[in-house]
């Protein structure tokens, strides 16, 4: 394994704007994507900064902190390591994993030299009694798997398509740079992944019986990756495979892979009216590669696949995403941020008239002046019709902002 630790520059010049403000900075996202190597980046640009400044390190993945097991374990031992006459710096990775951890975050958040930072890999650490406690005292960064780009940087690869094609095979876990990129390598560690969220995150935490049930689920949303889903659409379904799941149990296990960051879960939105549908939504996979562990990556997948690198670009750019509807016709994504928004179709080749006029016609219908792009595996793609940008998949994960 390289010791050598490749910044997301991103995520950590994010987080330095708020270095010694008293909030608590919390690091979300799925297992392995990196939270723990920002963590070790921002202590290490601290030390450079000032040498004398105390630093209390806890990683609930390591068995010598196996000893801290709630609130009180935590509180003792920051306490006892706490220095009087210096800057203190906290930094605990994975959380969720100790008792009533929200406790001791309050005691903390009162020590005046103390600066806080935390991460977790379940969502469910940001909600209920954390956020009862802290509301207003914390400020959440999501921690993605690489962008594109930071794929190329981190694999030493140069921005083409056969280097498009292994990140839409395998996806953007950090450690890879350290396997060769062969599926006989690749997707065996990809599945190691899967199998701790789904036992550890899924079934430990939220004791879950039926676990073949569960994994049939995510089969079914890996085959369904970018079409609406519903519980009710699921539970009949299954019906169909002679199985009884009532839609509320589907709903609950949904809720249980968006809260280990799995999965996200993406509403529609209604363009014109303003508002959210309360049925039928898309899932769509915080990392394309771990998908493409569980069926394999196949030919058939790929506008799937497509649709799923463009969320996660749109994620990785700070939009809030929502599936866009207009006069009954489908936008496959809004992104929204700050008073800003972009409309994006996705598909995988502009191969005839209709294809063409489905695509760009929806979003000529949306009456208004923010940037709108058809994003597609075409070789030729490039230029625009009447104002919507026409770009290879390539170049529009290569962009840093989209206007």
């Amino acid at each position: 394994m390289s010791d050598i630790i490749i910044p997301r520059v991103k995520y950590q010049n994010d987080i330095l704007k708020f270095k010694d403000k008293n909030i608590i900075k919390v690091i979300t996202g799925q297992r392995r994507t990196g939270k723990s190597c920002l963590l070790m980046l921002l202590q290490n640009n601290f030390k450079r900064a000032d040498k004398n400044i105390n630093i209390i390190y806890i990683n609930k993945e390591l068995y010598k902190y196996d000893f801290i097991r709630n609130y009180s374990a935590l509180v003792e031992n920051v306490r006892k390591n706490l220095k009087s006459k210096v800057k203190n710096y906290l930094f605990i990775d994975e959380i969720q994993e100790i008792d009533k951890f929200e406790k001791a975050l309050i005691d903390f958040f009162n020590i005046k030299n103390l600066d806080i930072y935390i991460s977790g890999s379940n969502a469910r650490m940001l909600s209920g009694e954390l956020a009862t406690f802290i509301s207003g005292r914390y400020i959440e960064f999501k921690l993605n798997p690489l962008s594109f780009i930071e794929f190329l940087e981190f694999h030493n690869l140069g921005n083409n398509e056969d280097s498009l094609y292994l990140y839409l095979r395998y996806g953007g876990m950090p450690y890879l740079k350290n396997l060769n990129l062969e599926d006989e390598i690749v997707f065996p560690y990809l599945k190691s992944i899967f199998d701790t969220i789904i036992l550890k995150d899924v079934v430990a935490r939220f004791n879950i019986r039926n676990i073949e049930f569960l994994l049939r689920l995510v089969d079914y949303i890996t085959e369904n990756t970018g079409n609406l889903i519903s519980a009710k659409k699921i539970s009949d379904y299954l019906k169909s495979q002679k199985i009884n799941m009532p839609p509320n149990t589907i709903i609950n296990y949904l809720h249980y892979l968006t809260g280990t960051y799995f999965l996200n879960k993406v509403p529609r939105f209604d363009i014109k009216g303003k508002k959210i549908f309360e049925i039928n939504d898309k899932f769509y996979f915080t990392d394309i590669g771990l998908r493409n562990c569980i069926t394999g990556y196949r030919q058939t997948d790929i506008p799937g696949i497509i649709e799923n690198a463009v969320y996660t670009h749109l994620k990785f750019l700070g939009y809030d995403i929502k599936i866009g509807y207009l006069n009954s016709k489908e936008i496959d994504f809004v992104g929204m941020k700050e008073n800003n928004r972009v409309y994006v179709q996705a598909c995988y080749l502009l191969d005839s008239k209709k294809v063409i006029a489905r695509e760009f016609n929806n979003l000529l219908e949306v009456n208004d002046n923010y940037d709108k792009f058809v994003v597609s595996l075409d070789r030729g793609a490039g230029g625009n019709i009447k104002g919507v940008k026409h770009l290879h998949l390539k170049d529009f994960l290569s962009l840093e902002k989209l206007s």
